[in-house]
């Protein structure tokens, strides 16, 4: 949290970029490949409390999986 903080995330923004580590974290492991891993990553460094639609459906796709 503290570090969300840094960026000057109101409360409710840090929440959401909390649950979006959460998700991801949740999926995330060694023996998914290497194209899936990548993509988790990419969404994990985001400089933004948010995913934009296109970036929520690859994650909730990659959740079903």
């Amino acid at each position: 949290m503290q570090y969300l903080k840094s960026f000057n995330y109101l409360p409710a923004e840090c929440q959401q970029v909390r649950e979006i580590s959460d998700r991801i974290s949740r999926i995330y492991s060694d023996s998914l490949e290497e194209t899936v891993k990548s993509l988790l990553q990419l969404l994990g460094k985001l400089n933004r409390p948010y995913l934009t639609t296109v970036e929520e459906k690859l994650l909730t796709v990659l959740e079903v999986e």
